[in-house]
């Protein structure tokens, strides 16, 4: 979802980081304007001279004290995590300790995965050797998500870093803060470094999009739909390409093999851990008619005790962003218009800022609470007759970014299945919790992926070398002193070499 909807009352020099749950005041920050945004863009670049200049291991040694300096403050931090986004200190900690996770792979794996690569010449062009090397884009804009606003920009700022590049992070203006620890946290394990390897520039939407306008060499996005095509609109004008993770409609298939209990428990999970607001969380189930009776009872029965709230005690936190809640409301009201039928709450559960767990039955497909993205700890269960019904469902959306499936003998086979960027088979959200699986979807899931071999590779360019490391007589293919007889011999060689397959 997008952090750039809802201003909270502020004026246009400053914004307040305000506690979502009680209001409190936790911090104000400058808003940066166009030229706060060139002047930090000019200096990551200035920076970006020594950092990707630097080795691999270098720059491994530097990114890993970073590690130990979030782990050193991490009390601190999760406390902040949960002051400023909502969630319960032991989830804060989780997000840490995922995003940790991320850092130590894009660290370790950088060099392997972008270290230079011997490419063969081909039997026409043997007198060359051939090697592909990655080249830092330069400056990467990050532009975070306030739902999980140290894992989720994360995926891009860790491995940009590691691939060479210097970042720009505008954190989302519900999450300012802890925005801002992450990169002071960088600065102060690296104090021999120059200013601008990794900063952020605080603000609203407006602060994001001279970002977007600015001279960074690629923007790394978070956030909604419709705010990612605004933004991959304005980046065109200078073609700086874009990486956009645009949220999801995720589907959990239950089939008639499943362990039930286990998926209810997952599901349970999945849809209400941080008040709904999970892009790759669940919001959808499709259950075989065999099991639906035993599976929304076990989820009902799991979902009557999980209550949010700010203390020790809650399951989950607040709704982080206000205007978010109107949108949960009018989905399950929009639920029982179109059909439906509440299991477990209803629109009594909104009570702002919290929301207690929804669950929706036989819901219409074309609903808002099915169709559209609720980022909200409310879930619908449609039953199907079979494994082909739940897939066509399940696909049957705009969206397309992950999945899960519970089958004890059929679950990589139905996942293989699913138009989605990762799936979990018997578990949910695991993909994200593994730091070599890429991480990202289709549709209007997004474009790019972060996390793994790929999201690192999202952060260079490739440069194809060739040398020439002797000549052939005659064999001048690319001159014009190339002969007759040379063409002869081509004539009757490539027929040889690709005019045998049958």
């Amino acid at each position: 979802m997008t952090s750039t909807d809802t201003k909270p009352a502020d004026h246009d020099t400053a914004l307040t980081s305000v506690n979502p749950a009680t209001g409190e005041v936790i911090g104000t920050h400058v808003i940066a304007d166009d030229a706060a945004v060139a002047a930090a863009v000019a200096k990551a670049r200035a920076a970006a001279a020594t950092w990707g200049a630097l080795s691999f291991d270098e720059r491994r040694t530097h990114l890993l004290r970073w590690s130990s300096k979030l782990v050193q403050d991490s009390e601190k931090f999760c406390e902040l995590i949960h002051a400023e986004n909502g969630k319960p200190l032991d989830d804060a900690f989780l997000e840490l300790m995922l995003a940790l996770e991320h850092i130590a792979w894009a660290a370790k794996n950088a060099k392997k995965v972008l270290g230079p690569k011997k490419v063969s010449p081909g039997a026409l062009m043997s007198n060359f050797s051939a090697r592909l090397e990655q080249r830092p884009l330069g400056v990467v804009g990050v532009i975070g998500p306030w739902n999980y606003p140290v894992y989720t920009p994360n995926g891009s700022i860790a491995y940009a870093l590691a691939a060479g590049n210097t970042v720009v992070f505008k954190p989302s203006e519900y999450s300012t803060g802890i925005g801002n620890f992450l990169a002071h946290a960088f600065a102060a394990a690296n104090p021999e470094l120059p200013e601008g390897v990794f900063i952020t520039i605080n603000g609203y939407g407006e602060t994001g999009a001279a970002l977007v306008r600015s001279e960074v060499d690629k923007i790394a996005f978070t956030g909604s739909t419709a705010t990612g095509k605004r933004i991959m609109a304005a980046a065109a004008e200078r073609l700086t390409p874009v990486l956009l993770e645009c949220g999801g409609k995720d589907a959990v298939i239950v089939a008639a093999d499943a362990d039930i209990k286990a998926a209810a428990d997952a599901v349970a999970w999945g849809a209400t851990a941080n008040s709904g607001q999970t892009c790759a969380g669940v919001e959808r189930v499709y259950v075989d008619r065999s099991v639906r009776e035993e599976f929304v009872a076990e989820v009902k029965r799991i979902l009557t005790d999980i209550k949010p709230g700010s203390d020790e005690k809650a399951a989950y936190g607040p709704m982080t962003m206000p205007s978010q809640i109107d949108i949960v409301r009018r989905h399950i009201e929009d639920a029982l218009k179109n059909g439906g039928t509440a299991v477990l709450g209803g629109p009594e559960s909104v009570k702002a800022p919290f929301i207690e767990p929804v669950v929706l039955v036989d819901v219409d497909e074309n609903s808002e609470a099915v169709a559209e993205e609720t980022f909200g700890p409310t879930i619908t269960i449609r039953t199907v007759d079979g494994v082909d019904e739940a897939v066509e469902l399940a696909n049957n959306s705009k969206y397309g970014l992950s999945s899960a499936v519970y089958s004890k003998k059929n679950g990589l086979d139905i996942a293989r299945r699913l138009r989605v960027g990762a799936t979990s088979v018997n578990s949910v959200l695991a993909f994200a919790a593994i730091p070599g699986l890429p991480f990202g979807g289709v549709g209007d899931s997004g474009i790019g992926r972060i996390h793994g071999e790929p999201g690192l590779r999202e952060f260079t360019r490739p440069h194809s070398i060739a040398v020439q490391r002797f000549t052939v007589p005659g064999m001048a293919l690319l001159s014009y002193s190339r002969t007759d007889s040379t063409m002869k011999l081509l004539r009757k060689l490539v027929p040889f070499l690709h005019g045998r397959h049958k």
